[in-house]
């Protein structure tokens, strides 16, 4: 069963993150308006990954191992728009605030993306389903397509909380700020024993990240763009 949020409680935190912060994007942005450049250049020329792991063709990246793709620059407050495409049985992820690639299980906050519909991960906790922030907090409802077809991924990240839409659904609103433990979540449930580093105490100034072919099974990405807030 998914775990809904209270939408008095989203409402709550976009408010208050729109009283003296930049604004998220609530719903899929027009990338091609001013202030939004691409995330990698010249077939992943910028980008931070062992050599031979990802492959850009036709617009189309894809990794053939389990080694992440990191962006060149470092990120404050931004907003992360792509599209994703799962294969039978995905466990991928995009990774946010990154402020130690060599230590990123720890030193980030992944964004989940996955084939839901597989077996063994919709068999799953909540918080690790597509759309979740891993191990912490799961989104509101099921939105991701079956494998094979492109979704559509926006993600915001401003000061301590981020904002995910999927396929035009807003779906998690995650406050870092009260992540404050590295054994359990706010709501009870336990955080896996790797994930020990409580969000609260992340740094906020780090790479964006995309998860290799973890689990045996392929990811596409296509279209990442993102635009810097002030």
């Amino acid at each position: 069963m998914f775990i809904r949020m209270s939408l008095s409680v989203l409402a709550l935190l976009i408010a208050a993150a729109s009283q003296s912060q930049p604004e998220p994007a609530l719903k899929h942005p027009d990338t091609t308006t001013p202030g939004w450049v691409d995330l990698f250049h010249d077939h992943l020329s910028d980008g931070l990954f062992p050599p031979g792991v990802w492959h850009e063709k036709n617009g189309i990246i894809t990794p053939n191992r389990d080694q992440a793709l990191w962006s060149n620059k470092a990120y404050d407050n931004f907003i992360l728009d792509l599209e994703f495409r799962n294969a039978k049985g995905t466990n991928s992820g995009v990774f946010v605030h990154a402020s130690d690639t060599g230590a990123w299980v720890d030193h980030s906050v992944e964004i989940q993306i996955c084939d839901d519909y597989f077996p063994e991960w919709a068999n799953s906790p909540p918080d690790w389903q597509c759309a979740a922030i891993f191990g912490h907090q799961p989104p509101s409802h099921r939105t991701v397509k079956p494998p094979g077809q492109w979704n559509h991924f926006t993600i915001s990240c401003i000061g301590q909380r981020i904002w995910v839409v999927l396929n035009g659904e807003l779906v998690n609103v995650c406050d870092l700020s009260r992540y404050t433990s590295g054994k359990k979540n706010p709501d009870g449930t336990e955080i896996p024993s790797w994930l020990d580093n409580p969000l609260s105490t992340l740094a906020l100034h780090g790479r964006i990240g995309f998860q290799g072919e973890h689990a045996g099974a392929p990811i596409f990405f296509r279209h990442i763009r993102i635009r810097e807030l002030n």
